[in-house]
């Protein structure tokens, strides 16, 4: 991991956790997923842009016949969210009856996941998990369960491996926190 500061755009980073940890924290979300869907297919729908990375490689951790949908949504401006979820790629593959795994880089507010959960519901799956990478407690607003999550973090914004600023720093393997 680089251990120094980095800057994108306007703003500093410092390193956050390395690729190192991520791999082990995926393994194990990975392993436990399998034995929960044992004997299932289930489908992922990978939440663009920022579970990317972390989705792919989560498919790689699961050890089960299982399919991948993508399906795009925003919320963010800059490091804020704007409380206000746009649909921009939506779910082509019919879930009714299916076994599904929404995989989500981070859950912060839950306004998304509360999005999607919802619209997801509405095509009458069999069950709805939430695997999210990161979770900030601190900022949850929303009454849902979050079945796998991989590390809790503070209310700190984050950026690299799939998580950007304005697009920018996506393309890092470690996560960095933004320097106040």
């Amino acid at each position: 991991m680089n251990t120094e500061a980095i800057t994108i755009k306007d703003k500093r980073f410092k390193p956050y956790m390395p690729a190192g940890e991520l791999k082990s924290i995926i393994e194990g979300l990975g392993k436990r997923i399998s034995e929960d869907y044992k004997g299932k297919n289930p489908i992922f729908v990978i939440v663009l842009n920022g579970a990317f990375m972390f989705g792919a490689d989560l498919m790689k951790a699961v050890d089960l016949p299982c399919r991948v949908s993508l399906i795009k949504v925003s919320s963010y401006h800059g490091t804020e969210s704007t409380q206000c979820v746009n649909q921009l790629i939506g779910l082509q593959e019919d879930i009714e009856n299916e076994d599904v795994i929404i995989v989500e880089d981070i859950v912060d507010t839950g306004v998304t996941m509360e999005y999607l959960l919802s619209l997801l519901h509405g095509k009458k799956p069999k069950s709805i998990a939430v695997c999210s990478l990161l979770f900030k407690p601190g900022k949850f607003t929303k009454n849902f369960k979050i079945d796998y999550v991989g590390k809790s973090i503070p209310n700190d914004f984050v950026v690299g491996y799939g998580f950007d600023y304005d697009g920018y720093g996506r393309n890092l393997p470690d996560i960095y926190s933004i320097v106040e």
